[in-house]
């Protein structure tokens, strides 16, 4: 049984409440028991069954056939905290569609987003952000990917790794350096379709939970400069205003980890004998369990301030949204490693639930700014309030 009181909390409006009822009794039937044997197929067939469920419409803004106006992060949150509970490949197949979509529609023209974000929403056309490279993960202002304008085009040049959707995605949104000022204010924010000539996937990479990454490598990739999103220069401002929105989301999605693993866990205490009684009579795993709901509930009133405070005080979040992401991801992996404790040996076998979470959880604490770069950026928007005191 699953814990849905949260949702009597005062961050949300009944809508949410309806979308978080619906997309429960949706998951039950749609996306049980989904084949990851091959990953690539069980993505394309996870994104037809998304946009066919309307819940892809969730990160299109409704000029575009989406749901709201704009990026209802409340929303956004709830849904990859469910996807995750059920399953960690359908989360991640509705997470790129929003991070491959955020900066068309935070920075796209109009015609990028007449071209795009109809498509996306639909499961025509299946999204991907290209960002790190092999020396500018955490370090965005190092990358090295190069853009020179020619005429009406750029000429793209260099590589990219650690892509989600590499090799399956029908475009990406690539970031690239043109030079318009050192570091982090030289890089611009494009449109890169997948097949652009030049553009050549070197390498599949396979990782801990099975999902498609991939090295891509780009030689003299020829774009138009109308897929420039924004102005010149405007690439690091975008990436970060996109990754503001969804980061509170990769919080979200290690809640629905950590909300499975401690119905796993409370579960297996229930069947389990030790001693000749119930596993649940020990005080040592009575704290064990109680730790988890804790941790649980303090990363749910993270996120879902961030969230709020995003869709109702219309300003950035950056230091709520790196508190959310950071608390989230940390102790989930330590609510999932104490469900496997729980489980004893059985906890390791391949297949079982809390396993697979082990597996999925730990790229959440790297991914969209590593745990240590939250940290960094919690100081230095703590310390903001203090300057000229």
């Amino acid at each position: 049984m699953i814990d849905q009181s949260y949702l009597e909390w005062p961050f949300f409006e009944d809508h949410h409440r309806n979308l978080a009822n619906d997309l429960e009794s949706w998951c039950q039937k749609n996306i049980k028991d989904i084949d990851h044997s091959d990953v690539d197929q069980a993505c394309k067939d996870i994104l037809q069954k998304l946009a066919e469920g309307g819940w892809l419409k969730y990160v299109i803004p409704k000029a575009y056939g989406g749901i709201f106006d704009d990026f209802d992060v409340r929303s956004l949150c709830i849904i990859r905290e469910t996807l995750a509970r059920h399953d960690g490949l359908a989360d991640f197949v509705f997470a790129m569609q929003g991070l491959g979509s955020g900066t068309i529609t935070l920075f796209g023209s109009e015609e990028n987003k007449t071209e795009y974000l109809p498509f996306v929403a639909n499961g025509e056309k299946m999204a991907a952000f290209a960002l790190t490279e092999l020396e500018s993960g955490s370090d965005v202002a190092n990358m090295t990917t190069t853009a020179e304008l020619n005429d009406d085009h750029y000429i793209i040049n260099g590589a990219k790794t650690f892509i989600s959707n590499g090799g399956i995605a029908d475009y990406y949104v690539l970031f690239a350096r043109t030079g318009d000022a050192p570091g982090a204010k030289g890089l611009s924010a494009f449109i890169l379709d997948a097949d652009t000539a030049g553009l050549e996937v070197t390498e599949r990479i396979n990782v801990t939970a099975p999902h498609p990454l991939a090295t891509l490598s780009f030689k003299n990739c020829k774009i138009e400069k109308t897929k420039r999103l924004g102005n010149s220069g405007d690439g690091f401002k975008a990436a970060m205003a996109t990754l503001d929105i969804f980061r509170t989301t990769v919080g979200a999605a290690a809640l629905g980890f950590s909300r499975c693993a401690l119905s796993e866990a409370a579960t297996r205490t229930n069947e389990r004998n030790l001693f000749g009684a119930p596993l649940n009579n020990l005080q040592l795993v009575q704290g064990m369990l109680a730790e988890c709901a804790t941790d649980v509930d303090t990363s749910a009133l993270l996120i879902y301030r961030a969230a709020w405070t995003r869709d109702t005080k219309e300003r950035r979040v950056t230091r709520e949204a790196a508190m959310a992401k950071m608390h989230s991801t940390e102790t989930a992996q330590q609510v999932i490693d104490k469900a496997i404790q729980i489980f004893g040996g059985q906890g390791v076998v391949s297949g079982v639930k809390v396993e697979e979470l082990y597996r999925e959880i730990r790229a959440l604490r790297i991914y969209e700014g590593a745990t240590e770069v939250q940290k960094v950026i919690i100081a230095r928007e703590l310390l903001k309030s203090y300057e000229g005191i």
